[in-house]
């Protein structure tokens, strides 16, 4: 991004000197090659603290409504001081000229290169906020395969993947083995666990559960949720960072942001 910014400066600047030789030249002054390179990339170079004003508005709050009315708000100052800026510049280069009706004639302009600037660095921040979740999208497919393999193998940790959980299921207590299991929720001082498009309760606290089960099968998705990683069929990201995983059985589940990062954080672990 700072190679594209440095170059859109040297080609601007350039352009703009080429310009302002030809309007000299056609109004009869001399205006030499230095002189001119001066004078437009000042004004041009204005426009880099500009750049990065709107890299760090972007970085701060993000490239959602709160990003885009910052950068709103940020334009409202950013615009008539690079005009001013540049109108006392070009008083400095063109005898004559009018500060206040240089002012105005920068407006648009800087209006224009003021839009341009933050469409390109929105672009830039949706391309990387699109390739990381790429990765992060990579990373819980990895997650899931190694989940199904343990699922396949029988391997985990005490209790075994073939222990029965006795689940109350309306007015009889079901046996599940675990490796049954889609997903539990979390209920008072209750679980609710989901298998096989059935539900039961089960007298334990969601923490107190997820401590015991192997970490590699089940993950904990939201605060009030612990997912069976090999019994996710697929999973698709939403706008707001977090994803939506389906089950075997159809039910989704949704992973919040927070846990999606923990989950993440312990897959690079």
């Amino acid at each position: 991004m700072s190679a594209f910014t440095a170059y859109s400066w040297l080609a601007t600047t350039l352009c703009a000197a080429w310009f302002a030789r030809r309007f000299a030249a056609e109004r009869g002054q001399s205006l030499g090659l230095a002189d001119s390179l001066i004078w437009q990339g000042s004004i041009y170079a204005a426009w880099l603290l500009a750049a990065l004003v709107v890299w760090l508005l972007i970085r701060w709050f993000g490239s959602g409504l709160i990003g885009l009315l910052a950068l709103y708000l940020a334009g409202g100052i950013i615009i008539p001081l690079e005009s001013l800026a540049a109108a006392m510049i070009d008083a400095r280069y063109a005898p004559g000229a009018v500060l206040a009706m240089g002012f105005i004639a920068r407006l648009p302009i800087s209006l224009l290169l003021y839009t341009a600037m933050v469409a390109i660095a929105l672009a830039a921040a949706e391309h990387r906020r699109a390739r990381q979740e790429k990765e992060r999208s990579r990373a819980l497919t990895v997650a899931l395969e190694e989940a199904r393999l343990t699922l396949a193998r029988g391997a985990g940790d005490a209790p075994s993947l073939e222990e029965r959980l006795i689940v109350i299921s309306g007015a009889r207590r079901v046996p599940v083995r675990i490796n049954e299991v889609e997903w539990f929720g979390a209920a008072d001082n209750y679980v609710v666990v989901h298998w096989s498009d059935r539900e039961g309760l089960l007298r334990s606290t969601l923490q107190a559960l997820e401590a015991r089960l192997n970490d590699r099968l089940f993950a904990r998705c939201h605060r009030s949720a612990l997912v069976n990683l090999a019994r996710v069929k697929s999973f698709a990201p939403l706008s707001d960072g977090s994803w939506r995983l389906m089950m075997e059985s159809g039910a989704e589940v949704v992973t919040s942001r927070a846990y999606r990062r923990q989950l993440l954080e312990r897959l690079g672990q």
